[in-house]
């Protein structure tokens, strides 16, 4: 650990081919460059495949709960009290990563580092404690082109990922010592290990609806609250406030929509032993090939906003024999470009510039009409996509019983798992051979009142004996688990917690995608 110069808020620059020679060697790395076909990334022998599930059998701690947190009433989303970002999104064991906190009024604090999983349902382990430091109160930054507001605050410290950090989500606890006031912030560390299963977090969509300071997400212009248009951009350099939407999470302030809609999943797939590795959405943009390093690979939550590099190298995993499984709702709908901030670090802001549908296909949203709207589609690549009202809730009623992803619930045509479908959902299907729809149902405002829409949970075959599926629901993964600390969502309908048939097909689908025949 050192103080953090501002010439370090570049260490994110480190290229993907500097770090696979440490993590690879050269040799390694000239034999991927040059011997590999498409496909052989995904196939090759996955040396250590119960890292995940060794790691989970450590001891684990709930002392990564927030037990004091406050959000300012003038702002409804900010804890000004102790607040923070990450230089990055997402590092690799060897890199650095700073942290960016602010204090007001100044005081001292810490900064506990955990990793979020299993745990024997404890749901996190202790990997650091960093600090005291001083704290200090950061300036607000000043409102830029298209409304972005990019912090420039000095860091607390510079931390080296030690090299026995596995894979996964890792969150800050960030502890102010005047009143013991609390937030997060929060990280990803990946890896370049062949694995069975990516895990793909949704963190272009977590700021796009961050409000932080007060009303500047990417929804906010400068008359309208749910704005859905052009012109605005928001950065990653600046923390995240009390989510927005749907539930009142104070307790989760700092982490995006990550507790909220993806947690559960994580904490699921970790205590089945699954051998999975993590990944961000702009690890998705920016590394094509580290998508092959696995056989399945995984969209969770709500996963809204993608460039159309994610969509292009999504479709070319797929047809190089990586299956494709969208446990999300209103997937790749926003299309969006992605920026250098003002110090010029690529990637750290992105603004809002097409839409990945056809036009009218979604009603609810007026400026939407100013974007773009072209091919390719999102249903192209997740078998059916946003459209019509757009939001609503169901249950998730199956439709076709005899399909294998159904194999062992025991469930008959039309039964639904109550309140899974939800916020926001797909329908309109995609003329793709094979496609077959396995659920669907009407979609409602409320109960006993039905809006016109209709969601569509689906699968289609890939190329290499691979597929696709699409869940067509935001809430999956509140029907897996429910982990310390986790709060239910319930608007238009309410989903019931886990179900053992929810378990069931989840564990299918990861199963015939780790066990496809080679």
């Amino acid at each position: 650990m050192s103080k953090k110069s501002k010439s370090s808020r570049r260490d994110s620059g480190v290229s993907r081919r500097d770090a696979l020679k440490g993590i690879l060697g050269v040799g390694a790395l000239s034999a991927l460059a040059g011997c590999a076909t498409p496909g052989d990334v995904a196939l090759r022998a996955r040396p250590d495949r119960r890292r995940i599930a060794r790691e989970n059998q450590r001891p684990g701690t709930r002392d990564w709960l927030l037990t004091n947190t406050r959000i300012d009433p003038a702002t409804k989303y900010r804890c000004p009290w102790i607040e923070g970002y990450c230089s990055r999104t997402s590092v690799r064991a060897g890199e650095s990563i700073s942290f960016h906190v602010s204090t007001n009024p100044a005081s001292p604090f810490r900064l506990d580092v955990f990793r979020m999983g299993y745990y024997g349902g404890a749901g996190a382990r202790q990997v650091a404690s960093l600090g005291p430091f001083a704290g200090q109160i950061q300036p607000d930054p000043p409102v830029g082109p298209k409304r972005v507001r990019d912090c420039r605050w000095e860091a607390c410290t510079t931390l080296t990922v030690p090299a026995d950090w596995p894979s996964g989500i890792y969150v800050g606890q960030l502890t102010a010592e005047r009143e013991g006031l609390q937030s997060y912030v929060i990280f990803i560390v990946r890896d370049d290990r062949p694995a069975d299963l990516i895990y793909q977090c949704s963190d272009t969509t977590w700021q796009a609806y961050n409000r932080w300071p007060d009303q500047y997400a990417l929804y906010n212009d400068d008359q309208n609250q749910w704005y859905w248009g052009g012109n605005v951009q928001v950065s990653f350099n600046r923390p995240y406030g009390k989510y927005c939407q749907i539930v009142d999470a104070p307790l989760s302030t700092g982490t995006g929509d990550f507790f909220l809609w993806e947690f559960p999943f994580v904490y699921w797939l970790e205590s089945q032993g699954y051998d999975v590795t993590y990944t961000s959405n702009l690890d998705t943009h920016a590394d094509p090939r580290g998508l092959l390093r696995a056989r399945g690979f995984l969209s969770v939550g709500h996963d809204e906003y993608y460039t159309i590099e994610m969509f292009r190298n999504l479709q070319a995993a797929k047809r190089a024999g990586v299956s494709l499984g969208f446990f999300s709702g209103n997937t790749c709908c926003g299309r969006i470009l992605l920026s250098p901030d003002a110090d010029g670090l690529p990637r750290r802001a992105f603004e809002r510039i097409g839409v990945f549908g056809p036009p009218g296909g979604m009603r609810d949203f007026i400026a939407m009409k100013s974007l773009r709207h072209e091919r390719p589609y999102a249903n192209e690549l997740v078998g059916a996509h946003s459209t019509g009202v757009v939001t609503g809730g169901a249950d998730w009623v199956c439709v076709l019983p005899e399909h294998w992803i159904f194999a062992g619930t025991g469930m008959r045509r039309g039964e639904g798992i109550p309140g899974l479908v939800g916020w926001e959902w797909h329908g309109d299907p995609a003329d793709i051979p094979g496609l077959e729809i396995v659920a669907s149902a009407p979609t409602q405002d409320k109960p006993g009142s039905l809006n016109g829409g209709v969601f569509t949970a689906t699968v289609y075959p890939g190329p290499q004996q691979n597929f696709v599926f699409n869940a067509s629901t935001c809430w999956w993964a509140d029907g897996l688990s429910e982990p310390p600390g986790y709060v239910r969502p319930s608007v238009y309908t309410s989903p019931l917690g886990p179900d053992r048939r929810v378990q069931q097909i989840t564990r299918n689908i990861l199963e015939r995608m780790i066990r496809r025949p080679v």
